[in-house]
């Protein structure tokens, strides 16, 4: 008979803190969305998980980070594109060819939450003014990363210029995603209208970026 090695304790304690983060994630998300995020407290939200109120601001420290959980990876999201470009790749044609997979796989992060989950955002002055507070974050993380792999300042004029107007078209497109996803329109309709924007904007940028920052 075969025998099994048990699990160590900290990988089991591990696999229930994640289900019990995801579980506090679940049961915030539906009550955001039933009654609002202003409207809703942690209290609720703890009572609904079944947990103290404690241990839910323990996993997040604060509200708006129940709504927007993958804040980290949105604010990293261009950066990261830069910093794994291909060999001969502008930076310009990396984010170019990385939003495009985005859209393609209708990626939360680029802006494909669903129209309720958008309501909600929209409907909420806080979780607007902290995506606005990402969108901010995400162009200064590209702005360090463009320095990086052109061997400029942080705050070269190139870089913080090239920064603003690839953050600019990033925010633009996923303010769309958000505006057709709140007038009805599908997901695949939205991908399909937004690859098309998308082209648009960024040969706009092509005249004065197509061979900045190339691997």
């Amino acid at each position: 008979m075969a025998t099994h090695t048990p699990a160590p304790a900290a990988g089991l304690r591990e696999a229930k803190k994640h289900e019990t983060r995801q579980l506090i994630s679940d049961h915030a998300t539906r009550l955001f969305i039933a009654q609002g995020f202003e409207q809703t407290t942690i209290a609720e939200i703890a009572a609904a998980a079944r947990v103290a109120k404690k241990t839910v601001t323990n996993y997040f420290p604060r509200k708006e980070d129940l709504a927007l959980d993958h804040q980290e990876q949105f604010a990293a999201s261009l950066a990261d594109a830069v910093a794994t470009r291909r060999p001969g790749e502008s930076v310009l044609a990396a984010l170019r060819r990385v939003f495009a997979d985005a859209v393609a796989a209708q990626d939360p992060v680029a802006g494909f939450s669903g129209r309720r989950f958008a309501r909600m955002i929209a409907d909420s002055p806080t979780l607007s003014a902290c995506l606005r507070g990402l969108h901010d974050q995400r162009e200064h993380h590209l702005a360090r990363a463009l320095a990086d792999v052109t061997a400029a300042q942080p705050d070269d004029i190139t870089v913080q210029t090239a920064a603003a107007l690839l953050g600019a078209v990033h925010r633009m497109l996923f303010h769309r995603i958000q505006t057709l996803t709140l007038a009805g329109h599908s997901n695949d309709q939205i991908a399909q209208t937004i690859a098309t924007d998308a082209n648009e904007a960024f040969d706009l940028l092509e005249p004065a970026l197509s061979g900045y920052g190339t691997a």
